[in-house]
């Protein structure tokens, strides 16, 4: 199953010829539906409608539809009815001059102060009529059908080229991994000799001469870098970085709703990297943190982006 990003984005549009009902029939229009859908990421799914009043009776249907496809993600649905005629205006019918004058005959009758229609009024609602006319919203739902296609095939582009490079970063963190791990040996072997010979000159010093280190005083030398190597050792660390960089990868190459679990498991590579840098006791060691956090981060930064 692929990976999907909450980002993406599609469109479709649909007409239909009309012609207007006079008895001098002349002006001709083409209505058009127009129906977008943008998608960004967000931590649950939130959907977001903006019909024409005319299509608001679909919103149930087209909630339905995206809540079967999607899972996450702020997905915004906006439709638009557009109406071009041949003629400068159209025309209205006669059958609509009867309806608005019989109307304003009634609001009138109760607020005798209303303002009556204007003809621009007219025009307005004589387009408004034509758009209703039409009835291209019996042809919402397949035009939904096409959008959301098209917006699945947008996310699956974007999700292809996250998990390509969530699979990037995590082949870097692992050649990190493998230089941090030699470092910590040599650096407890660094301490133990580094002790032994602090020991042999405090013994040279107090004993004028050349006498060999006490027993004594080598037990606490290997002591002291026992303690030492306990308090830099990052077995563990390096360990469970791994563990979650195989789990990691495993979700990328399942795909599916990773996403939540990517972006917990980044927290943990996080932390694992925060630890690793304050265990530090080289320079080296440091650089590998510094190197690992900055990636983690960018692979955090994309992860919240997969549904």
């Amino acid at each position: 199953m692929p990976v999907y990003s909450m980002t993406g984005y599609a469109s479709a549009q649909r007409g239909a010829a009309q012609t207007s009902a006079g008895p001098d029939a002349k002006a001709s229009a083409a209505t058009r539906l127009g129906l977008e859908i943008r998608s960004v990421n967000s931590r649950f799914l939130d959907l977001t409608f903006r019909l024409p009043e005319e299509l608001r009776m679909h919103e149930p249907a087209l909630r339905e539809l995206l809540t079967a496809k999607l899972k996450r993600g702020k997905v915004e649905v906006r439709a638009s009815i557009d109406n071009t005629a041949a003629a400068s205006v159209a025309e209205p019918s006669p059958k609509l001059l009867q309806r608005l004058n019989a109307l304003q005959d009634q609001v009138r009758s109760w607020l005798p102060e209303a303002r009556g229609l204007s003809v621009a009024d007219v025009i307005r609602l004589s387009a408004g009529d034509q758009a209703a006319d039409s009835d291209l919203g019996s042809e919402l739902p397949a035009l939904a059908q096409a959008a959301l296609k098209d917006l699945l095939a947008s996310r699956e582009r974007e999700g292809a080229r996250l998990a390509a490079m969530l699979k990037g970063h995590l082949g870097q963190l692992r050649a990190l991994a493998s230089q941090a791990g030699p470092l910590v040996p040599q650096l407890v072997e660094q301490q133990r000799n580094r002790f032994l010979e602090r020991w042999r000159e405090a013994m040279t010093l107090g004993q004028g001469g050349g006498a060999p280190l006490p027993e004594a005083a080598q037990d606490r030398a290997l002591t002291e870098a026992t303690a030492f190597a306990i308090r830099i050792d990052v077995a563990e660390e390096l360990t469970r970085l791994g563990s979650h960089l195989d789990e990691i990868e495993r979700l990328v190459g399942k795909g599916g709703e990773v996403g939540k679990r990517l972006d917990f498991l980044i927290q943990e590579l996080h932390r694992e990297a925060n630890t690793l840098g304050s265990k530090s006791a080289a320079l080296e060691l440091t650089r590998i943190s510094v190197d690992m956090k900055v990636l983690i981060e960018q692979m955090r930064e994309q992860v919240q982006n997969i549904e």
